[in-house]
């Protein structure tokens, strides 16, 4: 992650990008309305795809044809939902291939499967089983925005697996090979990027507080009873 540009051969590189389509495209119907009636939210979603681009632009070699970085996504997941972080995904993508050389466009469909949807919706799903658990708000942030960025290299290795089985053991000998070499960097990674959208999400419970309430990362209060509201019950 990201897969070079060129690397996968053109089959595989059309269904991922056939894959993809139908994911973004409910994203940006979803950012369409969430702008339009919440315009508002413009600011914080310039963000959050700032916090993807910036740390998915920080790349460590790893596999071949590959590397290992932060992904950021787990931050816009929670707060916007996974299909607008679909869209805010492809974006950064999409400009890291042209401005970066990061990534490829031949590879952009596989690479936003990896990154803007599986890892988003898997990220999202452990921070909201969490918080329905009623654990800590840092808790679930944590381990949503750890979860997203491991998630997104399992799904590359599955990737890179499936275009390039092992000559002996196929597969399932390829995807060992290739989670193996992307674990030795990937799960330091995941933890700091755990870390690091904590402390983003301390800072925006600061300042955007009636915000993070719109969006249900905080509980709205009940307002107390007045005298007499009391008194009629």
């Amino acid at each position: 992650m990201h897969i070079a540009e060129g690397f996968l051969p053109p089959a595989h590189a059309v269904a991922w990008g056939v894959a993809s389509a139908p994911f973004v495209v409910h994203g940006v119907r979803s950012l369409t309305r969430e702008v339009r009636e919440h315009p508002e939210s413009t600011l914080l979603l310039g963000a959050s795809g700032a916090f993807t681009f910036v740390l998915s632009a920080l790349k460590l070699p790893s596999v071949t044809g590959s590397c290992s970085h932060p992904t950021g996504t787990g931050l816009g997941a929670i707060l916007f939902r996974p299909p607008i972080m679909a869209v805010l995904g492809t974006i950064t993508l999409l400009f890291q291939a042209l401005l970066l050389a990061h990534g490829g466009l031949t590879t952009l469909g596989a690479n936003v499967f990896s990154m803007a949807i599986a890892g988003p919706w898997a990220g999202y799903a452990v921070y909201a089983l969490l918080r329905r658990s009623n654990a800590p708000l840092m808790v679930a942030v944590f381990s949503g925005a750890f979860v997203a960025d491991l998630s997104t290299y399992c799904v590359t290795s599955v990737q890179l697996a499936l275009a390039f089985p092992d000559p002996g053991s196929g597969f399932l000998g390829a995807l060992g090979k290739f989670g193996s070499i992307f674990a030795v960097t990937q799960i330091p990674l995941a933890v700091s990027e755990g870390l690091l959208t904590v402390l983003v999400m301390r800072l925006l419970v600061q300042s955007s507080k009636g915000e993070l309430t719109r969006l249900g990362v905080l509980l709205a209060k009940k307002q107390p009873r007045t005298e007499t509201e009391a008194v009629t019950r």
